[in-house]
């Protein structure tokens, strides 16, 4: 299938079962896949860090996480089936993962969240196997102490699938840097959605969240949160869109090697 490129970034126009059947078909094959996510943050930081261009462009499977990406790939002229966030196909991929007996590990997020999103997850698919969980407050630098022994424990427990919640792009940096060490078939980045699942980030209402204002209800729950990523972001996003499609922006197909540029 044809990707679907907003920003210089290439995106998979898959739909949900797509993307949990090739997830799941990587785990069976024994095969190593990693899967991010973007939405207009994402792809406005991927125009400002050519390293974060380059992951996303190199990572096995990209998906839509947010309604602005599947617009402007509307306005673009391409077509992407379905936007689907973490918070809701969690659910949908525990359930595949139990019944075919795959291990999970949880990586990020505020101390205590991965271990309470576990019970929970576990809570409700009892033949859920988690692997471990980690939180993601330690000492990232390659080399160190900690990063060491984090990479340790998951290569000790080999999960099938180690979900990354460190918010972009410290997830992606983090990916970057650690993915050709790690010994797990499929990496997946998931921003702040352990803080969803343990309940100590609340999500909008259903009527908001199905009719593509969960951004708004993210910024009325949390404003200090998410104002400078909706409130600035998005209208960059627009612009550089619109950049893209009337005057063919170069610069949103420019694609610069990682190790040319300086790590912000």
């Amino acid at each position: 299938m044809q990707k679907v490129n907003v920003l210089g970034v290439s995106i998979d126009p898959l739909r949900l079962d797509e993307m949990l059947a090739y997830i799941q078909g990587a785990i069976a094959a024994d095969q190593r896949a990693l899967v991010a996510h973007v939405n207009a943050t994402g792809l406005c930081l991927a125009c400002e860090h050519a390293w974060l261009r380059q992951f996303f462009n190199q990572a096995d499977l990209v998906f839509c996480d947010g309604m602005g990406v599947k617009l402007a790939a509307r306005l673009l002229g391409y077509h992407i089936p379905e936007r689907y966030t973490l918070a809701d196909w969690m659910w949908r991929l525990i359930d595949v993962l139990a019944c075919n007996n795959h291990s999970l590990y949880l990586l990020g997020n505020p101390p205590g969240v991965p271990e309470r999103a576990a019970g929970r997850l576990q809570a409700k698919c009892s033949g859920l196997t988690i692997a471990g969980t980690q939180h993601g407050f330690f000492d990232k630098t390659p080399g160190s102490a900690e990063n060491e022994a984090v990479l340790d424990q998951i290569n000790s427990l080999k999960p099938d699938i180690l979900m990354v919640g460190m918010g972009m792009p410290l997830q992606e940096r983090w990916l970057n840097e650690n993915w050709p060490r790690l010994d797990v078939n499929v990496a997946v980045t998931c921003g702040a959605l352990f803080e969803y699942i343990a309940g100590d980030l609340p999500r909008g209402p259903r009527w908001m969240t199905d009719h593509y204002l969960e951004w708004l209800a993210r910024l009325l729950i949390s404003p200090r949160r998410y104002g400078k990523r909706y409130l600035r972001d998005n209208p960059v996003f627009l612009y550089r869109v619109l950049m893209q499609k009337f005057h063919k922006d170069p610069y949103c197909n420019l694609t610069v090697d990682a190790s040319q540029e300086t790590k912000s």
